[in-house]
């Protein structure tokens, strides 16, 4: 998310596309910018379909719902969060030489957790209000509410069946910025064995194709023995399948941007990658649609089932992230007067656009616009708050702190 940590550094031949001195030369990879900000911006349409999607719970929900918007919506759902992640390790590795650990860590304290800390605290809320007016457990006014939510006393009549450990904040969807900033310190304790580790012979030896399916099978244990007992929380405490998947990503994009001849490869397999991609989310959305009723019961009492399920969403999970690198290293790795801007903006916007739709759709509702136009309208004024937001942000040092960027002279 920080993409100007990557290095200040020169253009890339776009005419080659090659990443052989990406990380011993601190080489700026253009493509990871875009990537990373091209990842976070899909959660605009991905959380908007959200409050459409049937069946799916959300802090508020419209009352035209689309069972058929699931296909799509799970399209994304497989490997979206795990290519920040992904993206993330890459990171890592192309800044490896350029922070020390206790500047890396001071870097990422202010540009995760002081963004995180105030969007908990001013952001956030009115997610928890309208889900509270929705679910018809409050029906105070705002003022009221904030001012309980910020204090958060054990006997408030605010929601106390929300009260947790920390009273009733919540990240809701800023969980993403304390996970980064977790992986990040745990991954500065292992840097030194991570290092040895690509610095080897053995590492430098493997094969590329080795070397993935190593990644899928590590994923895949987990999946089949992990997940089952800890379901996803985002409760950071709890939430060890997500640790499991999440950190294990990180760790492999460190490895893989670190293989200078595997990203290479990737680049030059994107196609395949994402037709493969395709064949393995057609046969997971063939099963989500009925095509296989046997499957079920085989799924409960079969682990060779489970594994055989497993391995088609971690397959397809692979292809998609790896078919994503593979087009942005070929046709993303430039700049832009875009990227600049999408570069600083990309955290305020995701910070923001979680709330902005909630509260949108919510005082939408009383003009009864038909779904298309309703969603259409929920979409651009999400997009352009973001953007009125941004631009007094970026002038202002104090809110520019405020939402982990680097302060203007």
């Amino acid at each position: 998310m920080q993409s100007h940590e990557i290095g200040n550094i020169n253009t890339i031949d776009i005419a080659s596309v090659k990443v052989a001195t990406a990380v011993d030369q601190q080489v700026r990879r253009y493509d990871v910018d875009w990537l990373r900000n091209l990842a976070l911006m899909l959660l605009i349409l991905y959380h908007l379909g959200m409050y459409y999607v049937a069946d799916w719970g959300w802090h508020i929900k419209s009352d035209q719902q689309s069972v058929l918007l699931q296909n799509f919506m799970v399209m994304s759902n497989l490997w979206r969060m795990c290519l920040l992640f992904f993206i993330s390790g890459m990171t890592l590795a192309l800044i490896d030489k350029k922070y020390s650990a206790g500047a890396l860590l001071c870097t990422r304290s202010q540009r995760l957790l002081v963004p995180l800390l105030f969007g908990m605290a001013v952001i956030v809320p009115p997610q928890l209000y309208y889900e509270l007016i929705e679910q018809q457990q409050f029906s105070g006014t705002y003022a009221y509410f904030w001012t309980e939510y910020l204090i958060s006393d054990p006997e408030t009549d605010v929601a106390p069946d929300r009260y947790s450990s920390i009273g009733l904040w919540t990240w809701n969807h800023l969980w993403y910025l304390i996970y980064l900033f977790v992986y990040t310190s745990v991954f500065l304790l292992l840097r030194p064995l991570c290092r040895k580790l690509v610095a080897s012979a053995l590492f430098k030896k493997v094969s590329n194709l080795k070397l993935i399916f190593i990644f899928a099978s590590i994923l895949l244990v987990a999946w089949v023995h992990v997940r089952p007992e800890f379901p996803t929380t985002h409760g950071l405490t709890d939430d060890w399948w997500s640790h499991t998947k999440y950190f294990l990503v990180l760790l492999m994009g460190y490895l893989f941007a670190s293989k200078e001849a595997l990203w290479q490869a990737v680049i030059d397999k994107r196609r395949i990658l994402l037709v493969l991609g395709l064949c393995t989310y057609g046969l997971v959305a063939m099963d989500r649609n009925g095509v296989f009723p046997f499957m079920g019961e085989a799924f409960r009492n079969y682990i060779a089932v489970q594994y055989l399920y497993g391995a088609v969403i971690i397959a397809n999970l692979w292809f998609w992230m790896l078919g994503l690198v593979g087009y942005a290293g070929r046709y993303l790795n430039k700049p832009s007067r875009l990227l600049t801007y999408a570069n600083e903006a990309v955290l305020p916007w995701y910070i923001f656009h979680q709330t902005l739709i909630i509260v949108i759709a919510f005082n939408l509702r009383r003009f009864d616009l038909p779904v298309a136009m309703e969603a259409l309208s929920i979409l651009v004024l999400t997009v352009l708050t973001c953007y009125l937001l941004f631009a007094v942000i970026r002038h202002v040092n104090l809110l520019r702190f405020l939402f982990g960027l680097k302060l203007k002279k």
